[in-house]
Order: structure tokens, then sequence, then C-alpha cells
């Protein structure tokens, strides 16, 4: 069976939520301290064995493209100032052999089209796809979980996980089927934002997808759905009433970066976990915390 080696991001979204952060830079490079959104979902990427990185973008997110490709004068610049390391960080943010593919869509039609509009890159090979939005932690990450998932039995895969009942609207909520030949949970069908009484589960798909090509067929003859856009989760749905879709639980955290609330959720547990931050960042917020009246509990250290 071929392995998989191709990866989409949709990344054409406006960013509306980040306004007027994103009105010129696109809310994908928004850092996490110093490292920007997308390039987490870049480097999971590649950890998982992808070497062709396909960028599905929009009219107003050409930096995307700049911070993927080389910067001869800022490498030069960093290289004459003795700052060899910063030179190699950024000239290596894509690995050798790794390809960065770039392809517009020329009007936002829902991440359904996006997904649509890289099947010419992606031909006949299976492809997982990534939304930068949801970034992941932990020591297995969702791609590389859902390649070797694949490897094993080559079904369309789903990166679930449970979520609390009161945002259980907030998601594609999987409708359950009876167990693979894997022993997973496969996916009888997805229903896109239920509410709480009409969800089949509180089994949420998160933005980590493997879709064999399969998925092209269904997208090109989808009708628009909710936003008169084309919606990849109505694609999913078709795919699972046929039986061709597992549920794969993901062991990661996440983080919704797509939410002002969990952009920052992820920049402090960053920085709680940076050997160079973790101490002067507690010191600030004890401080901060002090000058308000109130307190918080100093946490154990991780080598305690």
């Amino acid at each position: 069976m071929p392995r998989i080696t191709k990866a989409v991001f949709p990344v054409a979204g406006l960013g509306t939520r980040f306004l007027p952060a994103t009105k010129a830079m696109p809310k994908e490079l928004l850092p996490i301290i110093d490292k920007p959104i997308i390039q987490y979902a870049v480097e999971e990427a590649v950890a998982a064995g992808i070497t062709d990185l396909i960028f599905v973008t929009g009219r107003p997110k050409r930096a995307i493209g700049d911070h993927f490709d080389a910067n001869l004068e800022l490498e030069f610049q960093l290289a004459r100032r003795g700052k060899t390391a910063e030179r190699d960080m950024v000239r290596n943010i894509v690995p050798p052999g790794v390809n960065c593919i770039f392809i517009r869509q020329p009007e936002p039609k829902g991440l359904g089209d996006a997904v649509l509009c890289a099947a010419p890159a992606v031909g006949d090979a299976p492809f997982v796809v990534l939304l930068a939005d949801d970034l992941m932690r932990g020591e297995r990450l969702p791609t590389a979980e859902m390649v070797a998932a694949y490897g094993a039995n080559p079904s369309n895969y789903l990166c679930v996980t449970e979520v609390e009942p009161d945002v259980v609207h907030k998601y594609g909520i999987v409708k359950p089927g009876p167990a693979g030949p894997d022993g997973r949970v496969t996916v009888a069908g997805l229903v896109e934002k239920p509410r709480l009484e009409e969800a089949p589960s509180h089994l949420a798909s998160m933005g980590r997808y493997v879709f064999n090509p399969e998925i092209f067929d269904v997208l090109r003859t989808l009708e628009p759905g909710a936003g008169d856009e084309i919606q990849l989760a109505d694609a999913i749905d078709i795919l699972a009433r046929r039986g061709r879709v597992t549920a794969m639980e993901m062991s990661a955290q996440r983080y919704d970066c797509g939410s002002k609330f969990g952009y920052l959720t992820a920049i402090v547990d960053h920085a709680l976990d940076s050997a160079e931050f973790r101490d002067p960042f507690l010191a600030l917020m004890r401080e901060r915390l002090a000058q308000r009246g109130e307190s918080v509990a100093k946490p154990p250290r991780s080598d305690e």
C-alpha cells in the first residue's frame, strides 16, 4: 500500500476573530512566544514522515510562503555577525528533502473547497490534512499516530477526543459505529455542531485527518452547505455512511489557537514549560496577582 508523504494545510481563512492583528498578517503566523502556529503543524507533519507540504492559501497570505522560503540576506547578515545558531535555525525551518507547494484558493468557499484545491498536487495518493489552529503537544502527536494507523489499516481517519457536554455544540460530533478490524471505533456519521440533546456522542473531530483520494470525488459533487460553503464535514459524513471512516482517539494535548483564550493558554503553557522563561514568568504572574490582591499557589517543579 502507498506510504503517506503528502500533507495539506488549508490556510486561506481570513482570521477575523483576531482582528485587527490579522488585517495584514496571516493568523497562522501569530507566534507562540517565538515560533508561529503554522510551524508547529509543519514540524508535526515532517516528524511523521511527510515530504510534500501543500499549502492552500488566499490572496493576503503571501507571508506564509515567505516564512518557509529561504531568506539569503538574513542568513548572510546572521553569519556575518557570528550568529550561526540563529542562521541555521531560519535556514532549516523546512528540512532538506521536504518540498513546499503553494496553491491559491480563488475565493473563500469553505474548508471542503480548500481541500479540493489541493487535488492536483495530491493526485491519487493518500494524504493528511492539518488545521494549524489546532496546536498539538505531547510525546505522541496525532499525525504520526494516524500515518501509522493507516499503514496497518488504510482507512480514512478522523482524529477525535471526548469533549465536555457544554462545548459539544462547537464541534463536529461523531456518530459511532461498530469496532473495525483493528479494534478502533468506526464512524457511522458526522454531525456538525449539534445541540447537546441531538448529539450522537461526545466524541469530537479535531483538526487532523487522513484521507484516501476518494474524498475528492465526494467534494466535487457536494452541494454548498452551512454558510453557502463546501463543508468538509458533509463530505466526511457521506464517506462515514458508506462505512469508509475510522475514528482515532488522540493522546496529545490540543490548544484551540483559533480562539483568543485557547491561543493565550498555549502561550502560557509553553512559557511554563520553557527552561528559559518558567521561573521569571511565574515570578511575574505572582507579582501581578499580588498587585491585584489575588494569589496563586506555587506549583511543584517538574524535577521535584
